[in-house]
Order: structure tokens, then C-alpha cells, then sequence
């Protein structure tokens, strides 16, 4: 979550380790905390981000940066589908990329989603309606993108400060839930 320097989220961190061998997206990467993980684990890591001066940071060994930004008008998404074995999206949110999240899942891959909702505005930024999910919103762009819930939560937290968050773990179609372990 915000200030979180240069920690990987826990949540993150938690379902990382059970995204199939392949290219992985860090969406809205920031100073790459998220990437350097996944690069960590092996995956060939895209670090997208509209700040340049952020993906400078996020820049290393197994990381390739890109420079978009992707709420400008008239840009496109820019990624074809099934392309990703991984897409990790934390403490942003930009609805219109929902189905793009969705369709850009390789067959199997995993979806790491975590943001703030509605309640977060009683612990500071953001605070703005636009920029916070609905009660159960998450889970449902997820159902009605075909996506296998693996795990959900949507509540407070108090680390790495207090926030109010919904987080997903869904995985694309053709996924094999054998593989992966469910120990909470």
C-alpha cells in the first residue's frame, strides 16, 4: 500500500510463488517493488508505468520498463491477449482496464489485484469515491471476466498502514488448482 517504500506487499508476495513460468506484468509498477519480486522468482518481468522517473527505479536484471500511460485520451492497451503467466496490480485502479486484465492472462495465469475501497477515505488518501472499490467489486469483475477466484479479501488492514483494501488472487481459464497451494 502507499508507503510502503520498497517492501513487497504481503499479499503479493503470498501468490506470487504460484504464477506459471512465463512473462509477468507489473501494472502501474511505481519504483518496482512488485517487479524486482517476480524478477526474483525468475519471470521475465514488463514494468509498466506513466512516470518515468518511477520506472527508472524499477529498472534491473530480468526487468524490461515501459513508459505509458494508459487513462490518457486515445491511448490503447497496448498488450495482446494471453500474453501474461502473471499480472500484478496493487494501489491502483482504473476501471475501463478490467477486461483488458482479463483477456491479457495467458491460459492458467494468475491475477494479483489489491487496492483501497470504500472506507479508506476514514484513514486518509485516497479518499476520493473514484478511486476506491465498491463492496465486493473486485470479485465481481472478476467473475464476470471467466476468472477462477483462488482468494479474496476485502476489509482493513494495518500494515504497512492502515488502509481499507479488497485484494484478489484469480487465475485465467485452463487452470489447474492442483498446483497450487491454499494453506491461510
Amino acid at each position: 500500500m502507499h508507503g510502503a517504500g520498497d517492501n513487497p506487499s504481503a499479499w503479493v508476495a503470498r501468490w506470487a510463488p504460484q504464477m506459471p513460468s512465463g512473462e509477468v506484468l507489473d501494472l502501474a509498477c511505481g519504483g518496482g517493488r512488485h517487479a524486482r519480486l517476480l524478477a526474483a522468482l525468475g519471470h521475465p518481468v514488463l514494468a509498466v508505468d506513466r512516470d518515468g522517473q518511477a520506472l527508472a527505479q524499477a529498472a534491473g536484471p530480468g526487468i524490461t520498463t515501459l513508459q505509458h500511460d494508459l487513462e490518457e485520451e486515445g491511448s490503447v492497451w497496448p498488450f495482446a491477449p494471453g500474453r501474461f503467466a502473471g499480472i500484478v496490480v496493487t494501489n491502483y485502479l482504473y476501471r475501463p482496464l478490467f477486461a483488458h486484465l482479463a483477456q491479457a492472462l495467458a491460459p492458467g495465469g494468475i491475477l494479483v489485484y489489491e487496492t483501497f475501497a470504500l472506507g479508506n477515505e476514514r484513514f486518509g488518501k485516497p479518499s476520493n469515491p473514484a478511486f476506491l472499490l465498491a463492496p465486493g467489486e473486485l470479485l465481481d469483475v472478476a467473475l464476470r471476466h471467466g476468472l477462477r477466484v483462488l482468494a479474496y479479501e476485502d476489509g482493513s488492514v494495518d500494515t504497512p498502514r492502515p488502509a481499507r483494501v479488497q485484494r484478489l488472487c484469480a487465475a485465467g481459464p485452463a487452470f489447474d488448482p492442483g498446483g497450487v497451494r491454499l494453506d491461510m
